[in-house]
């Protein structure tokens, strides 16, 4: 029999079907970069420590060099018989350069190899979407700067409640993603540090150095203890959560795009190149992106809580389950950053209507709470009993057809004489919203105060 490269003990050829279910090359392939960077580093500190000699480091490092080339520019195709990424390129790497490269795997095994692998693919896409994160909220920063002063119905329940700008609407999500983004820091700086040199799971009696590896490959230092080590997949699990959550927030702008771009709210307008048509009715312009976005929510959070059960039950140190940590990553990976840049061009290409946003705040009674404080205020009015007055102003008002903001001082008086001219500057929505100075409030001036906010932490990120 034909032996594999990591084959040394099993005596007959793999069934087929283990091959099936075993080998990880057709979706670790993905890692190549990453594998050829570490093996680099690591046959760097090999060739240092003297465990190798330079002349064979040299030819490991031609060799890798070359290889890495020759997958980027399509010649060498990842798709052949090889159980995984690591087995395959060390293939290429013998074939290249013959025995040299059959010292590479010293003081290694293919434990702290993908440990370490993965581990930087997962650094460096967090990095990444940290920055498409940032540039959406430099959109939504944007289109708020020419809307503070746009009136919205502010919701509770999805009923009308107390009138908002829709720059202060926009920045809620630009909070949102502030989180979001700190989040993928926080993951990046928690686990940053370096795998390689732990080997199966107990380290290695080869001299090795840890810390020049790390080095090498830009970690702020080798990992503490070498069985978690090997083990260890919080940083894939924190990549997934934080896609997840991103995604969530993601979905609930989505949900609101969808609603604002419907008849019957007609807030927003989207480009035509972010909609569809349909196949039967001519006059349907469907929000097709919004609605992809909500629903690709559903998958970031299936790959979250499979992974989560893959580690549940797994004793120290490596086991093979961890093999499916990597497409559902990968998957929630590309589907973050998809997301992200379709969300940021259909955002910045929205038209917003500000005349149909300014009509319905004058539908649902947004400035009830203003005239109950009004009573309490200048009337020294309990609080209860000025929200039962101004329950039945409302209720007077829905009897005419009006809303609360459209009664004259007469139709005021002849509910409570108490009312003066004073009550009408109260019950406009324009100083409703504007009413709301406190801090962190939907008025103008507090909206701008944000603007400025997430302007200095745009320059300071």
């Amino acid at each position: 029999m034909k032996k594999n490269i990591a084959t040394a003990r099993i005596k007959v050829e793999s069934s087929k079907l283990l091959k099936e279910l075993n080998d990880s090359l057709p979706f670790d392939k993905e890692l190549f970069k990453e594998d050829i960077t570490g093996s680099l580093a690591h046959a760097k500190m090999l060739a240092k420590q003297g465990i190798i000699s330079q002349e064979d480091y040299e030819a490991i490092a031609k060799g890798l060099q070359e290889i890495l080339a020759e997958i980027e520019s399509g010649e060498i195709s990842l798709d052949g018989a090889d159980e995984d990424i690591h087995m395959a390129i060390e293939r290429l790497l013998t074939q290249k350069i013959g025995d040299a490269a059959k010292r590479l795997h010293t003081a290694r095994s293919r434990n702290d190899q993908v440990a370490l692998d993965f581990r930087m693919y997962v650094l460096k896409n967090s990095l990444e979407i940290a920055a498409l994160i940032k540039e959406n909220i430099q959109t939504l920063v944007e289109i708020a700067k020419g809307h503070t002063n746009t009136l919205l119905p502010g919701m509770t329940h999805l009923q009308h409640a107390q009138p908002i700008n829709f720059a202060y609407h926009l920045l809620a999500y630009a909070s949102m993603f502030k989180r979001d983004y700190e989040r993928f820091l926080s993951s990046y700086n928690r686990n940053n540090y370096s795998p390689l040199g732990c080997a199966a799971l107990a380290g290695t009696p080869h001299p090795i150095d840890r810390e020049i590896t790390a080095k090498e490959l830009g970690f702020k230092a080798p990992t503490i203890n070498c069985l978690d080590s090997v083990s260890d997949r919080d940083f894939a699990l924190e990549m997934l959560f934080n896609i997840a959550m991103l995604m969530m927030h993601i979905s609930r702008l989505s949900e609101e795009l969808i609603l604002w771009s419907t008849s019957e709210f007609n807030f927003i307008t989207l480009s035509d190149k972010h909609a569809t048509g349909s196949s039967i009715m001519p006059q349907k312009k469907n929000p097709d992106i919004p609605e992809l976005l909500r629903g690709k929510t559903g998958r970031a959070y299936g790959n979250l809580m499979a992974l989560l059960t893959v580690m549940k039950g797994l004793p120290l140190a490596y086991n093979k389950d961890t093999q499916e940590d990597k497409e559902g990553v990968f998957d929630s990976v590309k589907t973050a950053k998809l997301a992200l840049q379709v969300l940021n061009e259909m955002m910045q290409e929205m038209q917003v209507n500000k005349e149909n946003m300014q009509k319905a705040c004058q539908r649902g009674h947004l400035s009830a709470t203003d005239l109950a404080d009004f009573l309490v205020k200048e009337f020294n009015m309990p609080f209860r009993d000025a929200y039962y007055l101004v329950g039945d102003v409302v209720n007077k008002a829905q009897d005419m057809g009006k809303d609360i903001s459209e009664l004259s001082l007469e139709e005021l008086k002849a509910i409570d004489s108490r009312f003066d001219e004073r009550v009408l500057n109260v019950l406009n929505v324009q100083n409703s919203m504007n009413a709301r100075n406190s801090l962190g409030g939907t008025a103008s001036a507090q909206t701008q105060k944000q603007i400025e906010f997430f302007k200095e932490w745009l320059k300071a990120n």
